[in-house]
């Protein structure tokens, strides 16, 4: 059996085309059966990994037995959340109780493992940590915290994640071979156990193969064609686009590999996802203050900022911004230039409108948004630059 090749130009009609992948039985079985996407079904617990992948996908994690870590971070749309939900279009996800919804955008895990611990540094920048807000230090931290979060998977405590461990005969022999005899007795250790299996899973190959039209460029085993090496010099050069400022992970120390983000934090000036706010009921007043609702970043100077992130398999991962306001590739480019002189800048595509006024207004980065003002065309060399750094598996998704 083959999978279904999707050709599909816009992120909601793509988020759409991949959900049919889960309805249809015939497309189902091709996916167990694909070896592509065959470690996130294990068939052995030999190894954390094998065993992290197990939990990956097991929806008794969550307490409506409904979800699992797959459903906000599915392998076939690049470990982000496939499900369009209605006017939501991706923008957030939905919790295991089937009506709970987040307010921000769920990220990628694709090369998540390369993030740092989070850190402030002497001049008062953050780098590293997990989440939009690095409030988890690090990817271990992090992997428990959607388990336990109410609008996510609901568990009450660790307790009772543990509880549904013991339920698997095959849990129990698994983590008795890896992690010690009756570690699931003690609640504590075992759930630092499951941390750490899917934590191993998640450093992987399967999240970062690093097989993408770029990586294999660099490797002299497929040429960009002229407009992606149009786009990777205005990407890289210093008076371009000025997209490297941010997102490459050149400078940052202990990085193996290019992550194209430099896991720092940034005010854009985004504005607010009004749609999101008024599905999940949030108070239409409350101000997402993004870094500085981290409690080891309070401060002013952290007012607005968010994760910088990665920009592999970014064709594939809108909706775009923390929030998930923009559904265009296009559209978060010409976001970054409306500081410039460009009058294809000016307004937003997707509404025809001017673009909405900062979420947070303070601490927006606009000098580094006065960057050399772009054509048209040098954006679709861009766009088609950032297209080749989707790995390989998911070619298949990218409008040509």
């Amino acid at each position: 059996m083959t999978i279904r090749v999707l050709r599909l130009g816009t992120k909601s009609r793509l988020r759409k085309g991949v959900m049919s992948l889960f309805c249809e039985v015939s497309v189902v079985v091709a996916i167990f059966c694909c070896p592509s996407f065959q470690s996130a079904y294990a068939e052995s617990l030999d190894t954390r990994e094998e065993l992290g992948s197990a939990l990956f996908s097991d929806r008794n994690l969550s307490f409506s037995r409904k979800q699992n870590c797959m459903s906000c971070h599915s392998p076939e749309l690049a470990f982000t959340d496939p499900r369009a939900l209605g006017e939501i279009q991706g923008a957030i996800s939905r919790g295991g109780d089937g009506r709970s919804l987040g307010d921000r955008n769920s990220p990628t895990l694709s090369y998540a493992h390369m993030t740092p611990p989070f850190h402030i540094l002497g001049d008062r920048e953050a780098v590293g940590g997990m989440f939009w807000d690095g409030r988890a230090e690090s990817l271990e931290t992090q992997v428990g915290d959607p388990i336990l979060n109410p609008v996510e998977m609901g568990m009450p405590d660790k307790g009772s994640v543990v509880s549904r461990l013991r339920e698997n005969p095959d849990y129990q022999a698994a983590f008795s071979a890896l992690f010690g005899d009756d570690v699931l007795a003690d609640t504590p250790k075992a759930f630092a156990a499951l941390r750490s299996a899917i934590t191993a899973f998640l450093r992987t190959p399967e999240f970062s193969p690093f097989d993408s039209k770029y990586d294999r460029s660099l490797r002299g085993e497929a040429p960009l064609s002229d407009t992606e090496i149009r786009g990777h010099d205005l990407f890289f050069s210093k008076d371009g686009s000025g997209c490297n400022r941010c997102h490459s992970s050149a400078a940052v120390a202990g990085v193996h590999g290019e992550a194209f983000t430099n896991f720092g934090y940034v005010n854009l000036g985004v504005p607010k996802n009004t749609t999101v706010r008024r599905l999940n009921r949030s108070d239409a007043q409350r101000i997402d203050h993004g870094l500085m609702e981290n409690p080891a970043a309070k401060g002013s100077e952290f007012d607005g900022k968010f994760k910088v992130p990665t920009l592999r398999n970014v064709a594939v991962t809108g909706p775009y911004m923390h929030n998930g306001v923009f559904q265009e590739l296009r559209t978060a480019i010409l976001f970054h230039q409306r500081y410039s002189t460009s009058d294809i800048a000016k307004t937003n595509p997707e509404t025809g409108n001017r673009w909405d006024a900062p979420e947070v207004e303070t601490n927006v980065v606009e000098a580094d948004l006065r960057a050399q003002t772009l054509a048209d065309s040098d954006i679709d060399a861009l766009i088609a630059f950032l297209k080749t750094l989707t790995d390989r598996r998911y070619k298949v998704l990218v409008a040509n």
